[in-house]
């Protein structure tokens, strides 16, 4: 249930003080009301409900695209919470979870980890956060983990950002970026743009059918190109919770 018990004792606390018995009823039938609809839609709808429901943001792009570096920027100006699916997977990857040789595996193949993986780390991720603003960066990467994310988590994005780029600028900027990833060679990045064009895609372009998309040309500085994103989020203050 999404922080509603400060919400409740604003209710319920003057139930304690000497007031019309009537008024006292419509507070506690209201309160009730309120719980008992929290606990049904939250499990009818997944995780969250659309009351409850918190402000996601896909942010998609191929890699060396700068979405990561974006997603710091606009969770500095903007409060938001980044998640980086990938770099979910790879603390999970030198955890000593189960799940860790099959996930080094996918990612040093450039093949995409299976979706209740992932998922679920985000999940988790989300519901330990005590914000409600989320950057989901480089996921979803398929139509198939798209689907699985809105079954599992019961929401759908308020918006997909989707950076543009070259690919022989993508290609460059993954080679030079030097981080020491598995992930960061030439023959893996190849087949990461492979699996991009072919499976990524068509997330965007499901998302543009309904009207969610907002393309970003990725080629400049990185100011040049945060100019462009900050307008998408202007109408968020600087002030709130973040984690």
């Amino acid at each position: 249930m999404w922080r509603c018990s400060s919400f409740l004792s604003s209710l319920v606390r003057p139930l304690n003080r000497r007031i019309h018995p009537q008024l006292a009823w419509n507070r506690f039938e209201f309160a009730q009301h309120f719980v008992t609809t929290e606990i049904l839609s939250t499990a009818n709808e997944g995780v969250f409900s659309k009351r409850t429901s918190p402000f996601i943001a896909f942010v998609l792009g191929g890699p060396g695209s700068g979405k990561g570096t974006q997603c710091m920027m606009i969770a500095d100006a903007f409060k938001f919470t980044h998640l980086s699916a990938g770099d979910l997977l790879r603390k999970e990857m030198v955890s000593d979870g189960e799940n860790g040789a099959m996930i080094r595996n996918s990612i040093k193949e450039g093949k995409i980890v299976p979706s209740e993986i992932t998922i679920r780390l985000i999940q988790k991720a989300i519901e330990s956060s005590e914000n409600y603003k989320f950057l989901i960066d480089g996921f979803p990467r398929s139509d198939e983990n798209r689907i699985a994310f809105e079954r599992i988590v019961g929401v759908e994005p308020d918006l997909v950002l989707f950076f543009e780029c070259p690919e022989e600028e993508m290609i460059k900027r993954v080679l030079s970026r030097n981080q020491g990833r598995i992930d960061d060679n030439i023959e893996t990045v190849k087949k990461r743009l492979q699996v991009f064009h072919t499976l990524n895609l068509p997330v965007v372009n499901y998302y543009s059918r309904k009207g969610k998309v907002h393309k970003i040309n990725a080629v400049g500085t990185l100011d040049e190109i945060f100019e462009k994103v900050r307008p998408l989020f202007a109408a968020f203050s600087k002030d709130g919770p973040r984690n």
